[in-house]
């Protein structure tokens, strides 16, 4: 793999370069060799998606993912079936440009307990399940690290999401694993073979953890930055014979004020090491 050539099971989430536009993105990815993008909402907000879609065909992206959806659970069931509804829409979004999932961040709702909101997310993808089977999309449940289940998300480890996945029963249910949010749970090298077994592993997602990190969401280090054992995690995803993209998703307000191209260059060099 060289710096033209990278392996071509990685993706990067349009995030990780939130500067620029999806079409700044696809261009540049796409100049790299790199053949997946999972993207993110914010760049498709001011174009059609006609023209989405084109950007991306023009340039034989494949999609991994759209993202992201969720943001289920709510005290007032107003609000609960605003979010499903909203969420329709965003099936809709990726079947649009051929996104092969939907990832989800699934909220929580301060002032009511984990369980209850655990409880309404499952009743929400209950209730979008026939919608996604209708335009063939997955939904891919992210677990979230537990800094987050105030008010973010109330699925904090996989095995949470695994739940979910075992009382719907439907192949269209799945998970979406991030390394910055599971790297830390005891029980994950089995819940990643149990999702593997189970046919629910849709998703895996590479960064690190900084040691020091100077925002809870915005100091996301990139692959070589941090502690996660990110060569364990390579080899225990290869060797349950997952064959989708390791998809980049950093967020750094560092680098996203470095030159765009410059660290994009950084990422090539980042995945060859992890991919060595």
């Amino acid at each position: 793999m060289t710096d033209s050539n990278p392996n071509p099971r990685f993706a990067i989430h349009t995030m990780t370069n939130k500067p620029w536009s999806l079409r700044e993105c696809v261009e540049a990815y796409a100049a790299k060799g790199i053949d997946g993008i999972s993207v993110w909402r914010n760049v498709i907000e001011n174009i059609s998606l006609d023209d989405a879609k084109a950007i991306l065909t023009d340039n034989n992206m494949s999609v991994p993912a759209l993202v992201r959806g969720g943001f289920f659970p709510a005290i007032e069931a107003d609000a609960r079936q605003k979010a499903i509804d909203e969420n329709r829409a965003i099936i809709d979004e990726a079947a649009a440009i051929n996104a092969e999932m939907v990832v989800y961040v699934v909220g929580a709702a301060p002032g009511q307990s984990l369980e209850e909101s655990r409880k309404q997310t499952q009743d929400a993808f209950a209730a979008l399940l026939p919608h996604a089977e209708a335009r063939n999309v997955k939904l891919a449940i992210e677990p979230l690290h537990p800094m987050y289940a105030a008010d973010r998300s109330c699925i904090n480890r996989m095995a949470e999401a695994r739940i979910i996945c075992e009382q719907l029963k439907h192949p269209l249910i799945g998970i979406a694993a991030d390394v910055f949010h599971i790297w830390w749970d005891p029980d994950v090298d089995a819940e990643i073979k149990l999702a593997a077994e189970q046919n629910t592993l849709f998703g895996f997602h590479i960064c690190d953890w900084k040691v020091q990190m100077n925002d809870m969401l915005n100091d996301r280090g990139l692959m070589g930055d941090g502690c996660i054992d990110l060569k364990h995690f390579k080899n225990l995803i290869d060797s349950v014979g997952f064959t989708g993209y390791h998809e980049v998703e950093v967020f750094s307000t560092d680098y996203w004020n470095m030159n765009q191209d410059e660290y994009l260059d950084t990422i090539i060099q980042r995945c060859n090491q992890y991919a060595e």
